[in-house]
């Protein structure tokens, strides 16, 4: 999210036997891969935190998920009647010349994680009141 390289595209590509540094991935040495910004990722799991993160198992009464400028959900299909975690949440924020970044990440990654809405099973999200 904050280097500008596809992981996944590159993955794939590696898997097909292509080389880092050369055509069509020609991606940059370690040392001159750009950073530009902050991110955070957290893994939604159906576990649940009080019971030492035991799977849990269940029908699904709600599924909302949340979304918006640098959150990015990846992973699991999951939606009321059914799911499949882990759901990955990514929170990005971009740098600007002086700008102290990396709060900025951690709020949306607090709002994302208050704005989903998973009913009717466990998950690892903790309770508004665990906060």
């Amino acid at each position: 999210m904050i280097t500008g390289i596809d992981l996944v595209r590159s993955q794939i590509l590696v898997s097909q036997g292509h080389k880092l540094h050369e055509p069509p991935m020609a991606l940059p040495k370690q040392e001159s891969v750009p950073l530009n910004g902050a991110a955070l990722q957290c893994r939604v799991t159906t576990e649940d935190p009080e019971k030492n993160f035991a799977p849990t198992y269940g029908k699904i009464s709600t599924y909302r998920s949340p979304a918006g400028f640098g959150i990015r959900l990846d992973g699991g299909t999951a939606y009321a009647a059914r799911c499949s975690p882990p759901i990955t949440i990514r929170c990005s924020s971009k740098s600007r010349p002086g700008a102290r970044i990396f709060p900025k990440p951690c709020q949306r990654m607090d709002r994302a994680l208050r704005e989903f809405r998973i009913r009717g099973v466990k998950t690892n999200i903790p309770s508004p009141k665990m906060w």
